[in-house]
């Protein structure tokens, strides 16, 4: 077996980001309650840690959303399907506003924004932050798991866009 051998051409911190724009990941919108109320943001970085007990990691970098967010006690991670594609680049937008009457979302008896059409929901309790370089790390404990029978097919980010996933499609495998 051949091992992928280091690039000293450029910069590792380039290489890192060409490396990340080539792998696909899922998205996410993580939102929470802030001093102001409601708050949200789109994330690629969520992770599942562990299923017992059931854990996720992400991070956030800057940002209002995103301090508020790493502040936490409890937040709710929207796994998105294609048909929230809109949503997706709304809550990617710092600028763009959230939580219109427009949108479909309630506030949960535990406090929480939720986004009724994400395919699933996760509300978590965060459960350790650790500082790293300009970002903080989460991991959060999933407290409850609700779902939309409704919900569409996958939404990934890849190479700095929004793609889908087609269902019943296999991938290749043996390879």
């Amino acid at each position: 077996m051949t091992h992928p051998k280091p690039v000293p051409s450029e910069p590792v911190g380039e290489l890192f980001r060409a490396a990340f724009r080539a792998h696909p990941a899922g998205v996410s919108i993580i939102t929470a309650v802030g001093p102001d109320g409601a708050v949200g943001l789109t994330a690629s970085s969520v992770a599942s840690v562990a299923v017992d007990p059931p854990t996720l990691a992400f991070s956030v970098t800057s940002g209002r959303s995103a301090s508020h967010i790493a502040a936490a006690q409890t937040i709710v991670v929207h796994l998105v399907g294609a048909d929230q594609l809109d949503l997706a680049r709304t809550f990617a937008d710092p600028s763009a506003p959230r939580f219109t009457d427009s949108m479909e979302w309630e506030v949960l008896p535990t406090g929480e924004p939720l986004l009724r059409d994400a395919v699933w929901a996760l509300r978590c309790e965060v459960v350790h932050r650790a500082p790293l370089g300009g970002s903080v790390l989460l991991a959060a404990r999933v407290l409850e798991v609700r779902s939309n029978p409704a919900g569409s097919a996958p939404l990934v980010y890849h190479d700095r866009e929004f793609h889908t996933l087609l269902e019943g499609v296999p991938a290749l495998s043996g390879r």
